[in-house]
């Protein structure tokens, strides 16, 4: 039986008041560059209002924390390092779980390394264990025939997400998926393991970060293949949001439908 795909703005199976946490895909669904959608604040006082928490979720490995802290500082939103989770961060919880003390050969910029070597992960160049490859602003020629060099020799290769491209003010830049690509062309290996949305580890990560059950969690977010099925997959609710890159005509033609879809977050403050 064909999936029913759901009204617009429209809470039509009461799920939201079952929900405690919403984790929250930032570009399309809270602000667009700097620029709050509007109502996107007073969706997150009305969150917050209500005993409720939200934390903000990304797949771009390229920044940390701390720099999406001080950009919503800047839009007029004061919040900590813990509203923050990135596939950088769930990469190193994978790592921690699954590779303790393991030596990591690590494509990222400098402030992912940064990161992983606050959180104690051993970062080598040339005898690593595991391969870890990230969204890095700061690849060269030499990055990109020593990654390649690791891969073709048949170590654990993992990466923090898998996006193609990532949007900026004046269109789309390459990311970590195009990466994987060019390793792909040389090295003949695509990752052995994909952290971020919308798979399975980003989401324990976020669970055991927001403490509560997956049953009590919802992925907000504008992408279908990522935020959607993020959700979808991991047994959180989902819902779209019109207010970035998917479209209803997206809606439509997807595979993966949203349990809900709202023109922006704004229209789900009167459901809180």
């Amino acid at each position: 039986m064909a999936v029913r795909i759901p009204g617009i703005n429209r809470d039509e199976e009461g799920m939201l008041s079952k929900i405690r946490c919403f984790a929250l895909d930032m570009d399309g669904t809270i602000y667009l560059g700097e620029q709050w959608i509007d109502g996107a604040k007073e969706f997150l006082h009305r969150i917050e209002e209500t005993g409720r928490n939200y934390v903000f979720v990304t797949n771009n490995s390229s920044k940390n924390a701390q720099v999406y802290v001080e950009k919503l500082h800047r839009m007029g939103l004061h919040v900590t390092a813990d509203k923050i989770v990135t596939s950088g961060q769930a990469t190193i919880y994978y790592l921690q779980r699954h590779y303790p003390g393991a030596r990591v050969f690590l494509l990222g910029n400098a402030l992912l390394q940064e990161e992983f070597l606050q959180a104690g992960i051993v970062l080598e160049e040339e005898h690593p264990d595991v391969v870890v490859t990230a969204f890095d602003t700061s690849l060269d020629y030499q990055k990109m025939c020593k990654v390649c060099d690791h891969v073709r020799a048949g170590l654990p290769y993992l990466a923090t997400h898998p996006d193609y491209n990532c949007p900026t003010e004046t269109g789309f830049i390459p990311d970590a998926g195009a990466i994987h690509a060019f390793i792909h062309a040389s090295a003949f290996r695509f990752p052995d393991r994909i952290i971020g949305k919308p798979n399975e580890d980003i989401i324990e990560y976020l669970i055991s970060r927001v403490n509560t059950s997956r049953e009590e969690t919802a992925m907000v977010g504008d992408r279908l293949y990522t935020d959607i099925a993020a959700g979808r997959k991991n047994g959180l609710a989902s819902i779209l949001v019109l207010s970035g890159e998917a479209t209803m005509d997206d809606v439509r033609k997807s595979e993966v439908l949203p349990h809900m879809i709202f023109e922006s977050v704004k229209d789900m403050i009167g459901l809180l």
